[in-house]
């Protein structure tokens, strides 16, 4: 739980620092600028807001590794893809972008904070209990930090305990651990795919590297 605000509020942080200019600026997301991104976490914050009012009765059916499902890589026909790049242009100007990100973001971290870990909440059609789904969403927030600095050298990176975490939660969901001269961002990148791997990187992957990347829906 203290993770997930953690890794939260640094991205938020990130976000809030960024210049305008960088909202015009290409995101670690394949067709995406960084203000679709930005606008993509505006939704993510509002469904950690509806997930913890959505109490569950049953049996936890998911946990922070089985949460997230291999999906195939975006096309980018998506409709929601579609509506989010509408949605970040009909914004216009970034500070707007950010007021909203910040009023929702911040009610999202305080809602995490509220939380109790044991509660089951329910969403997407399974449940989990609620330190399970913010554990998983410290991989959303750690992945989606990286894509916000992907072009932008000088913006912090993610805390080193989300991204290590992280890489965590990714060997769980690939059943086998990235070698380990990968750092923790690297494994992260190459995992899910946000970059390829040097010839070096793909041998010592080994069979492993056919089974990259781990594209997570």
């Amino acid at each position: 739980m203290d993770l997930f605000s953690r890794s939260w509020a640094a991205l938020l942080a990130a976000v809030a620092e960024l210049p305008d200019a960088d909202f015009a600026r290409p995101s670690g997301c394949t067709g995406w600028l960084v203000r679709d991104l930005v606008c993509h976490l505006v939704i993510d914050a509002q469904d950690v807001l509806i997930t913890l009012v959505t109490p569950a009765e049953t049996e936890p059916t998911r946990d922070a590794v089985t949460y997230w499902d291999i999906v195939e890589a975006p096309t980018g026909e998506d409709p929601l893809d579609a509506l989010i790049v509408r949605l970040a242009a009909a914004y216009e100007e970034p500070g707007l972008l950010k007021f909203h990100l910040d009023d929702v973001g911040s009610a999202a971290g305080r809602a995490a904070g509220l939380a109790d870990p044991a509660a089951r909440v329910a969403t997407r059609g399974q449940v989990l209990t609620a330190g399970d789904y913010l554990s998983a969403y410290v991989l959303e927030w750690t992945l989606h930090h990286l894509d916000l600095i992907a072009h932008l050298p000088d913006a912090a990176e993610p805390p080193a305990e989300g991204l290590a975490r992280s890489r965590e939660l990714l060997e769980r969901i690939a059943g086998a651990a990235f070698p380990p001269s990968f750092s923790d961002k690297d494994a992260l990148l190459i995992g899910t795919g946000r970059r390829a791997p040097s010839e070096a990187e793909k041998a010592e992957l080994g069979e492993s590297a056919a089974k990259l990347p781990l594209v997570l829906g």
